[in-house]
């Protein structure tokens, strides 16, 4: 039988089969979403979870939220599962998303040397970052354009502090993504920003603690967007939709709930927040 032949005839078997059974045969997606996401452990635990109700396979590319929304923009991406919401709302006004959806959130910490020699302990984001900027304190910002690190930029100009123009004595990029800033944090002594979840699975703690929580403004929130099959009509749609149902759906809801480090919950299931 040539090979003319066994195209045809494969032609004619995906159109008699079921939609269902047609899907069946491409059952993959690529999820471009944060490193925070997936070195906090969560996409370990919601993955498999995912797989056994949908029988589709996910594939994440872990990168700072800037590059997520640039992988989406090129189409190298079904879904993008990130954290900045005016970036987010942007990439769907720009044609390039469909319908932004809220998932769930957690917080950012400033984290520290326990002996806190910049004196910030216990203080709001503002207050201790204008003392982190009057220090010579070193601080290891991700300068990756991420989502913590676009928190982090508004966190500055929020205390008066433009490290765009003018850097403070101790403030260092990595260009890397939450796991190696913290890493950076504990080689050096050293403050960073980081959201919770990758911080209670980070285990290469040396001397460092939580210093500045529980601020208003610290609030962290994730959403989920299927890129626009118009844009890019290689985009597995009807695959990619699922995933975003199911995150959103009671079952994946209490699936992102359920995930625990030594009792500790990272994420906070919301899709009933306003979009």
């Amino acid at each position: 039988m040539n090979h003319r032949r066994i195209a045809c005839i494969a032609l004619v078997l995906s159109a008699l089969l079921p939609t269902g059974q047609v899907l069946a045969q491409n059952k993959s997606i690529v999820v471009a979403s944060t490193t925070s996401t997936e070195q906090s452990g969560l996409f370990g635990h919601l993955l498999p979870a995912f797989r056994r109700d949908s029988g589709i396979d996910v594939r994440v590319v872990a990168v700072g939220t800037g590059q997520a929304l640039d992988m989406g923009r090129r189409g190298d991406a079904d879904v993008v599962f990130v954290h900045d919401q005016t970036a987010e709302e942007k990439f769907v006004a720009d044609g390039f998303g469909m319908k932004r959806l809220p998932v769930m959130y957690n917080d950012f910490v400033l984290i520290g040397p326990k002996a806190d020699p910049a004196g910030i302990k216990g203080g709001d984001i503002n207050a201790a970052l204008t003392k982190l900027g009057a220090s010579q304190q070193s601080f290891i910002s991700r300068g990756d354009k991420s989502g913590t690190h676009a928190a982090e930029l508004r966190y500055w100009k929020a205390s008066n502090i433009d490290v765009a123009a003018a850097k403070p004595a101790g403030y260092k990029e990595c260009g890397c993504g939450m796991g190696p800033a913290l890493n950076l944090a504990a080689q050096s002594n050293a403050y960073v920003l980081a959201d919770r979840g990758t911080w209670l699975a980070f285990k290469n703690r040396a001397d460092l603690a939580i210093l500045v929580e529980g601020d208003k403004r610290l609030f962290n929130q994730y959403g989920v967007m299927v890129v626009s099959p118009e844009k890019h009509a290689h985009v597995k749609k009807e695959p990619a939709q699922a995933f975003v149902d199911w995150l959103v759906s009671a079952k994946g809801q209490s699936t992102i709930a359920a995930y625990k480090i030594e009792g500790e919950q990272l994420f906070f299931a919301n899709a009933d927040a306003k979009p």
